[in-house]
């Protein structure tokens, strides 16, 4: 066993494969391709999360956690990468890409879901492939990461109410003045919750980063094509910017307000 056969390294430096001669096309390869990399690690720990919660092992669920604010930090250092291509430099070989999108991307995707960003429209780009298309239907139906923070909540003895726990969770969770309060009280007597308070300081960490990730993406679009459309058909940086407006976890933000 050598170093490159333990990592298949021949395999991973054969998969870039311009389609142009043009310089920076190899950069734009690699910086998608580690960005995939990463969200592959990113979902790895968000399922770890999921069930470590369920199973209420929260200090596990916080190594995780706490994982995923590093791999985006390290995400978003990769568009500031990416941002060194001017958009003459992406203009000499942007036709070639045809109706290829990062919207496509199924593990971005896959880590929305997950994170509470439900949207079945989602999942029809991702028809084509019927294993993913399955997976990601099977996670949109699950509960994300914050359902499960809630039924922890609840069954800590926090007035969560029923129709939040026991719901349709392929529907995006929707603020709730009940939840809002249930977290008030946690931050209100965090010395007596200590660890539900830290799971939810987590959370709050997690949606930080994520959301900078987001915000440098957009930024670098913008940088790069101005207010173009996207590859494939998609508004580029408005769909983009109109992300920036959702929260995952609403009632975590909102609480700082009250407090």
């Amino acid at each position: 066993m050598t170093y490159g056969d333990y990592l298949q390294l021949k395999t991973l430096l054969a998969a870039q494969k311009p389609l142009t001669k043009k310089h920076d096309e190899h950069l734009f390869i690699i910086i998608h391709h580690v960005q995939e990399l990463w969200l592959n690690l990113m979902a790895h720990e968000l399922n770890a999360a999921i069930d470590f919660i369920e199973r209420d092992q929260l200090p596990p669920a916080f190594k995780s956690m706490a994982r995923m604010t590093r791999i985006l930090e390290q995400m978003i250092s990769a568009w500031n990468v990416l941002s060194t291509m001017t958009p003459s430099d992406y203009l000499e070989f942007r036709n070639e890409l045809g109706q290829s999108s990062g919207f496509q991307s199924f593990q971005y995707r896959m880590v929305e879901f997950r994170l509470g960003a439900k949207d079945p429209k989602m999942l029809l780009p991702h028809r084509h492939d019927t294993e993913n298309y399955e997976r990601l239907k099977a996670a949109l139906e699950a509960p994300s990461l914050y359902d499960v923070a809630l039924m922890l909540l609840k069954r800590r003895g926090f007035a969560i109410p029923d129709d939040i726990v026991n719901r349709d969770f392929s529907v995006r969770h929707v603020f709730s003045d009940a939840v809002r309060d249930a977290w008030l009280k946690v931050y209100r007597n965090s010395k007596e919750n200590f660890e539900v308070y830290e799971l939810a300081e987590e959370l709050v960490d997690l949606e930080d980063w994520f959301q900078q990730w987001r915000f440098r993406h957009m930024k670098t679009v913008e940088r790069i094509i101005g207010f173009k459309r996207g590859t494939g058909g998609s508004s580029g940086v408005a769909f983009l910017k109109s992300a920036l407006d959702h929260s995952f976890f609403p009632e975590l933000w909102a609480v700082r307000t009250e407090l």
